[in-house]
């Protein structure tokens, strides 16, 4: 019975170096572009979860078709907004319409 709790708990990757619990880490590495001209209305959050505010629109740099960065408005009646480049997205849930960033809030440039 003792051996019949050990085997059921026992990790998937033991032993190949990916476990949590020893102490190695795991980086995800994505190959999928980010699309940002289908973000308007999602709700940013810098990296410790605090919100920065909701996309206003994508915004055009280098190439005439493909977003460099998301324009954030702070708030409802706010002038200000942010500028957030494409580069400090880390992750974009497209079920609960979240983007989650790799930086500070105060880190990211703010602009009218």
């Amino acid at each position: 019975m003792a051996t019949d709790v050990a085997r059921i708990n026992k990790g998937f990757t033991d032993g190949l170096g990916f476990s949590s619990q020893g102490g190695n880490t795991v980086t995800t590495v994505s190959a999928l572009a980010i699309d940002l001209r289908r973000t308007t209305g999602y709700i940013v959050a810098d990296r410790q979860g605090r919100l920065v505010g909701k996309v206003e629109c994508p915004m055009y740099g280098t190439a005439p078709d493909v977003p460099d960065a998301l324009s954030v408005k702070s708030g409802l009646f706010s002038r200000r907004r942010r500028l957030v480049p494409a580069d400090t997205i880390d992750q974009i849930d497209g079920t609960s319409g979240v983007i989650g960033l790799r930086v500070d809030r105060e880190n990211i440039r703010s602009f009218l």
